[in-house]
C-alpha cells in the first residue's frame, strides 16, 4: 500500500484534534465492548479529547470529541479462534438537546485505523491493514456533573473500496466513558 493513502486520511482524522484541543492531554477514558455475526467479538480501551468548538441549533447544541484506541478482535479461524489488534483515531460530533442539558446525546464519525495483519475468519477475508471507522451511537450522560457516560454504538470497519475484497466488520458495541 502506498504511504499517501494511509497518511492522507490520518491527517485528516487527526486535524480536528489539533484544532479542537488546547493541549494534548486527554479529557477521558473509555472501555467497550463489542460483538459482531459469526462470533466475531471486540474489546476496545481508549482517550478522548473534547472539543472547544460548541455551536447551537435551535434547541440542540453540537459538539466534538476526538478518540485513539486499540482494540483486540476475536474471530474463528479455521483452526480456532484468532486475535487481531487494531489501533485507531475517530473525530465524532455530538449532539445534544434542551440546548445542551439534556442527558441523552446521539454521535456520529468517521475515522482511519490499521490492524496488526489482515483480518480472516472463516466468513471474511478483509484487503487491507488500513481501514476507516464509521461510528454512530446513542448514550447518556450520568453520575456528578455528568462526568460518566454509557453509550451504544455501532462501528462499520472497511476499506472503502481501495482494494477488493471489502466486506467489512459491524460491531455492536456498549461503551463506559469517564471525564475528567
Amino acid at each position: 500500500m502506498n504511504a499517501r493513502h494511509f497518511l492522507i486520511p490520518f491527517a485528516a482524522a487527526a486535524s480536528p484534534l489539533a484544532a479542537g484541543a488546547a493541549d494534548l492531554h486527554p479529557g477521558g477514558v473509555f472501555v467497550e465492548g463489542g460483538v459482531a455475526k459469526h462470533q466475531a467479538y471486540s474489546v476496545t480501551a481508549g482517550v478522548l479529547w473534547p472539543w472547544s468548538w460548541r455551536r447551537e441549533f435551535g434547541s440542540t447544541q453540537a459538539s466534538g470529541l476526538t478518540e485513539a484506541f486499540v482494540s483486540n478482535w476475536s474471530g474463528l479461524d479455521t483452526g480456532g479462534r484468532r486475535g487481531f489488534t487494531q489501533v485507531g483515531l475517530v473525530p465524532l460530533v455530538r449532539l445534544r438537546f434542551d440546548s445542551g442539558r439534556s442527558p441523552w446525546f446521539i454521535e456520529g464519525g468517521i475515522g482511519v485505523s490499521l490492524m496488526d495483519r489482515l483480518y480472516r475468519t472463516q466468513t471474511k477475508e478483509f484487503s487491507t491493514k488500513f481501514n476507516f471507522v464509521d461510528v454512530a451511537g446513542v448514550g447518556r450522560s450520568f453520575g456528578a456533573d455528568g462526568r460518566r457516560e454509557l453509550s451504544l454504538r455501532i462501528s462499520h470497519i472497511s476499506n472503502a473500496g481501495i482494494k477488493e475484497p471489502n466486506p467489512g466488520e459491524n460491531f455492536l458495541q456498549l461503551r463506559y466513558a469517564v471525564k475528567f
